[in-house]
């Protein structure tokens, strides 16, 4: 059995869909932070059958937790301090998300002016689609 030791201050990232813990890696830009950071892949779970954990030693207001929500809202985000686990924020999809995706619309002003921000909004929550604030092209990658 693989054993990581314990963090004494940072978060763990759980339930993540088995084989997406590197993509969340490079989607939250850890590889940009100077931390410590434990990847897990493939490990067992009673809840998923198999699972990914990300461990990271650095304090939670380095991640984003909008970027996070909508990558995956069913992620389960441990906050900890002094080795021991203080908050389980919940994550939600967030209800607008800013530079984080593009607009595939060509004919879309943000297809042209390359510096606009790329601000898309949650449309419709059950279906978690995303629409270009500039063209209300749907994002069709979730």
């Amino acid at each position: 059995m693989l054993n990581v030791g314990r963090i004494e201050e940072g978060f763990v990232l759980d339930h993540i869909k088995a084989g997406e813990g590197m993509l969340l890696y490079h989607d939250l830009k850890l590889n940009k932070l100077d931390c410590c950071v434990a990847i897990i892949k493939n490990a067992r779970s009673n809840k998923m059958g198999k699972k990914d954990i990300l461990k990271v030693e650095c304090p939670i207001d380095l991640l984003d937790l909008d970027i996070l929500g909508f990558i995956d809202h069913n992620i389960t985000v441990n906050v900890i301090k002094d080795g021991e686990i203080v908050d389980k924020p919940k994550l939600v999809l967030p209800k607008k998300i800013v530079n984080v995706i593009r607009c595939r619309n060509p004919r879309c002003i943000t297809s042209i002016e390359q510096e606009l921000t790329q601000v898309f909004y949650l449309t419709d929550e059950e279906q978690e689609v995303y629409r270009c604030k500039y063209c209300e092209e749907k994002y069709g990658e979730k």
